[in-house]
């Protein structure tokens, strides 16, 4: 009997006694529709770790982390978690609808739960195109009325983490700094090429097709042009848009152009000349590989070109609407992937 105590005695201490917090973090879950067979996570260039995804979207991993912020990317898109050591954070999504489908659950996982929520909030918030609408008084009064719901917002949320929320209104006015800025150059690229005047123009481009193009060629038709390179992962990033809406008005009024300028940026070789060879293979290989339609242009001289310079393009993507007279509608126009893309196309009757 006294041995039976003993070791009822043992088994309570072993019981009772506090379990170790874990010096780094679980993450898993299940993607579906999966976009690559991997995850990327980050934070700035301090931590960088990638996590096998398997056939089934199923991943799981453990992490040594510091407390923070962490974004993740899919090859496609991404979003944020909040990871820390001791965590078990599990995360469920649906490429299909990305944003609206990312959902987080486990210890911890609340945290990750509001930075998503804060994403959906803040992209349903701003409304960039009907911001490039105003005049810069208009949008002074606007970002005002953006500063207040934002910190309304977060603090609603205060009891989440506070470090996190300060740190979210923190960011507040040197984002919508930025914001402003970008939308005052879309402002006054609309006052330099203003809706009705006569379109700079692109003649005799390569067509990866064959042949050549001019955009008298498309005349008749409004036209949608997307300045791009292989390099720049933004414009890569609207490709999947870009196809969506090629398809959707496929025989309608419309004409989609896609113009490269690739000039040899991001191809190592011996010499310019090399290096720009080796430029024009990579912008056909990657219109094989993702399978793009649409008429598929090589500028005549990149961003040097007429039609780059005419329309002041200096950063890429850029995304011009072009009336079937050839004359300009927006110098500054929508993305495919703006959630009102289709609405402002039908408002031209296309």
């Amino acid at each position: 009997m006294k041995k039976i105590f003993i070791c009822l005695a043992a088994l309570s201490i072993v019981a009772c006694k506090k379990e170790a917090p874990k010096d780094y973090a679980t993450f898993s879950g299940k993607i579906e529709n999966k976009n690559s067979d991997s995850l990327f996570v980050y934070q700035g260039r301090t931590y960088k770790k990638t996590i096998k995804v398997n056939e089934d979207g199923t991943f799981s991993d453990t992490l040594k982390v510091k407390s923070g912020v962490y974004g993740i990317y899919d090859g496609k898109e991404q979003t944020s978690v909040f990871l820390a050591n001791d965590m078990d954070v599990k995360m469920t999504l649906d490429t299909k609808m990305f944003d609206e489908s990312v959902k987080f659950s486990g210890k911890g996982s609340e945290k990750s739960n509001f930075l998503s929520e804060k994403a959906t909030f803040e992209e349903s918030l701003i409304d960039i195109e009907a911001l490039k609408n105003l005049d810069e008084k208009g949008l002074d009064a606007k970002v005002e009325s953006l500063k207040t719901e934002m910190l309304a917002f977060y603090d609603k949320n205060a009891a989440i983490d506070s470090t996190l929320i300060a740190d979210s209104k923190k960011g507040v006015e040197p984002m919508l700094k930025g914001l402003k800025n970008y939308v005052l150059g879309g402002i006054k690229l609309k006052q330099q090429l203003p809706a009705g005047t006569v379109s700079p123009i692109f003649e005799n481009y390569e067509n990866f097709k064959g042949g050549t193009t001019s955009l008298s060629d498309l005349k008749g038709k409004y036209v949608y042009v997307d300045v791009w390179a292989t390099w720049c992962e933004p414009c890569i990033g609207e490709i999947p848009a870009l196809q969506t809406l090629e398809k959707d008005y496929e025989g309608k009024n419309i004409a989609f152009v896609s113009i490269s300028t690739d000039e040899g940026r991001g191809y190592r070789a011996n010499s310019k000349e090399e290096s720009f060879k080796l430029a024009k293979e990579g912008w056909r290989k990657m219109i094989t590989e993702k399978e793009m339609s649409g008429i598929q242009l090589f500028s005549d001289k990149a961003f040097k070109s007429d039609f780059v310079t005419g329309y002041k393009i200096n950063s890429i993507p850029r995304f011009i609407l072009i009336d079937p007279n050839g004359n300009i509608v927006n110098a500054d126009a929508p993305r495919p992937s703006y959630p009102k893309i289709k609405e402002y196309f039908n408002s031209f009757g296309i």
